[in-house]
């Protein structure tokens, strides 16, 4: 599951599309939507965030990431090592088939077989609970990046925040719609927050 932050990228790249229907009044003028981020037109606030830049650059991005790798390497390990010690097996096999009687090496065979078939069902478990746990990630970071959006929308009176990468089929866009540097230190912040409370908690728990 190499992919994931290709699969993350994309789980942004809709994260960041946030989009608030606001009802102006007749007397809502365009020069007082023109103080909310980005450019305004008739009441229409715009801005946009490079998913690219800030998947880099977001800690709990790389959090997910390096738990996720974690997790994958370590089950790949695992998986590994019950191959060697089927493949040990069938080699010591194949040595001394030749001192076995034939019901003897075809009980063997059998077993052999057995543990091989268990063996690429559990190579199958593996990939469904890497896949299970990349989803997990990747609604953790949608969540976390949708719910940031719709409250630095609202408070920048902010309608639409688009997603921009090479593949978003936006060929240009004025630098003054760009929010990612000011999204990305926000997210941070909030993520830096959360661990905090998460340490108080625990040394609170400890403490009684």
């Amino acid at each position: 599951m190499k992919n994931f932050s290709i699969v993350a990228n994309i789980v942004l790249a809709v994260a960041v599309i946030v989009l608030y229907i606001l009802h102006f009044s007749g007397s809502h003028t365009s020069s007082s939507s023109s103080q909310s981020s980005g450019i305004s037109t008739e009441g229409l606030a715009i801005a946009y965030v490079n998913s690219d830049s800030l998947l880099t650059k977001y800690d709990f991005f790389k959090d997910l990431e390096k738990q996720f790798t974690e997790k994958r390497d370590k089950l790949t390990s695992e998986y590994q090592n019950r191959g060697m010690g089927l493949q040990r097996e069938i080699e010591n096999f194949q040595a001394t088939a030749g001192n076995m009687t034939q019901n003897q090496a075809r009980a063997v065979q059998e077993d052999l077989a057995k543990k091989q078939q268990n063996l690429m069902m559990y190579q199958e478990q593996l990939s469904q609970q890497l896949m299970q746990e990349e989803a997990r990630m990747n609604t953790d970071l949608y969540d976390k990046v949708a719910s940031y959006l719709r409250t630095y929308g609202m408070d920048k009176n902010l309608q639409i925040v688009l997603t921009y990468t090479k593949v978003s089929g936006v060929l240009y866009s004025n630098d003054s719609l760009d929010i990612t540097n000011e999204v990305m230190l926000g997210l941070n912040e909030a993520y830096k927050n959360e661990l905090k409370q998460g340490v108080t908690k625990s040394d609170s728990t400890a403490t009684k």
